[in-house]
């Protein structure tokens, strides 16, 4: 059983950087699909950032290519997003996701109902 945790969160201000973390600590993660998604108060959870089971394509909702950059650190069982230039639209709580199988050796998931495995979340604030 995967049992993601997220840290990284906090409150920043527009313009800042921040970097979230997503990582197993008693399983590799290496070969799953994993993604990034994040759900502001009242909001549906939107995807934010995928990596394919191989580490070698990775996806981002349209609004957000060129500010976030998801990456994998095999070291350290680690997934990672990297957030700049910060605004107050970006404030939600973050979710990181993981799935496995077969299914993803063909297409990498962009929809949370797509994902088995989830972590707890962490939260961003972006103020003005």
């Amino acid at each position: 059983q995967v049992q993601l945790v997220e840290s990284g969160g906090g409150l920043v201000q527009a313009g800042d950087s921040l970097r979230l973390s997503c990582t197993d600590s008693k399983r590799s993660v290496r070969g799953y699909a994993m993604g990034w998604f994040r759900q502001a108060p009242g909001k549906e959870r939107d995807f934010v950032a995928a990596l394919s089971w191989s580490g070698n394509s990775r996806y981002y909702a349209d609004s957000l290519e060129g500010r976030f950059t998801i990456s994998f650190d095999n070291a350290k069982n680690t997934l990672y997003l990297q957030m700049n230039t910060l605004q107050p639209e970006d404030t939600a709580v973050y979710f990181c996701a993981a799935k496995g199988g077969t299914a993803v050796l063909s297409s990498t998931p962009k929809i949370p109902d797509e994902y088995d495995y989830w972590g707890q979340g962490t939260q961003v604030t972006v103020s003005t």
